[in-house]
């Protein structure tokens, strides 16, 4: 196979990649897009995640027992035992202790006295099980999510070729000019 043919079959595949590739990853793609700049924001909208209040900094003072009895005054977070709580997160430096409760309220309070200092809702998690398909099933994200990355790749090396194929081919017309040029200018005249 000559190199003319290979280059229109890669030309022609590359197009149809590109176009049927795009096709079949628009939503997640779209999903993945519009989810990711939400999470870049999130530390700068509180609607995505609350920002981090300030209580009394240094080492915590509280017990569990009054973490988790601070965080049961918050009706919004429905919290009533361990079981309704994802996860702690302290930070010391700025005296605060984040509960977050397993329906997304998010909790905190200050490590020294023990009072509620801020109670919203935390949307970032739920806006990264979308961006990561997740939250649809696990078998989503490996099956739909993972598939349209990898076929995301492909979209760009394809791009990257057929927007690097024009170039080429004014560097080629160039360069065989200059060898036509060349030639007439060395042959003599008959």
């Amino acid at each position: 196979m000559s190199r003319r043919p290979a280059l229109k079959l890669l030309n022609r595949w590359s197009r149809k990649a590109h176009r049927f590739g795009t096709i079949v990853i628009a939503l997640p793609l779209l999903l993945v897009i519009s989810t990711g700049i939400l999470l870049q924001l999130k530390k700068h909208v509180a609607w995505v995640q609350p920002p981090t209040a300030t209580g009394t900094p240094g080492p915590p003072a509280l017990s569990f027992e009054e973490i988790l009895e601070g965080a049961r005054t918050v009706e919004e977070a429905e919290i009533d035992s361990w079981e309704d709580i994802l996860l702690l997160d302290v930070r010391p430096g700025k005296g605060i202790v984040k509960v977050r409760a397993k329906n997304r309220w998010e909790v905190q309070l200050d490590t020294k006295r023990g009072q509620v200092v801020q109670v919203a809702y935390r949307r970032s998690d739920l806006i990264e099980s979308l961006h990561d398909g997740s939250f649809f099933h696990e078998a989503a994200r490996l099956w739909v999510f993972l598939p349209s990355g990898l076929v995301l790749l492909g979209l760009w090396f394809t791009g990257l070729y057929l927007w690097a194929l024009p170039i080429w081919a004014k560097a080629a017309g160039q360069r065989r000019r200059a060898l036509q040029d060349a030639k007439t200018r060395t042959t003599p005249p008959k």
